[in-house]
């Protein structure tokens, strides 16, 4: 009898999850909602311990691959036009973007990031940009701009090179 009790636990809330998932599952990681242990608790009537320990350890085949359950957690961060507020790992997916199309002749410092997500409608400190960028091994403005540049000179170099060892 606990083990079914357990099972049906572990459906209440994966179901839950899904139901205030559903536009990542249905559009990827830049949909995700923020998410806490009490919201599914208030939802499913239990306690958010219980909705703790059924998500530990735990995961979740989904389309967009397998998750473990408390990667649906996520924190908020305030949306900038009083909207709805934004998943924590959105905003670090929206940086990622932001950085990985930037121009290699006009890096983004965090303080042009803040603005850029600012005008996305999030509202977020430099600082936590910073932070979020380090967690994701991203390095600063100053180091990208200096590794491009370098990329940028050894590509040049060997462009020189060949062309001084080509047949005339």
């Amino acid at each position: 009898r606990s083990l079914e009790q357990r099972a049906k636990t572990i459906l209440k809330v994966a179901s839950e999850i899904v139901r205030r998932q559903d536009a990542f599952l249905n559009h990827g990681v830049a949909h995700l909602r923020p998410l806490n242990l009490k919201m599914v608790a208030d939802a499913i009537a239990m306690h958010e311990s219980t909705v703790s320990r059924v998500t530990a350890n735990k995961y979740m085949a989904t389309n967009r691959g397998i998750f473990e359950l408390k990667y649906f957690f996520t924190s908020s961060i305030a949306a900038s036009d009083g909207g709805e507020a934004h998943s924590a790992e959105a905003v670090r997916h929206h940086i990622r973007q932001l950085i990985d199309n930037e121009d290699p002749s006009a890096i983004l410092s965090d303080d042009t990031i803040v603005e850029r997500l600012r005008e996305s409608g999030i509202d977020i400190a430099r600082r936590t940009v910073a932070k979020y960028r380090e967690a994701m091994r991203i390095p600063s403005s100053v180091q990208r701009r200096r590794d491009k540049q370098s990329m940028l000179g050894t590509a040049l170099g060997s462009a020189d090179r060949s062309r001084d060892t080509a047949p005339a």
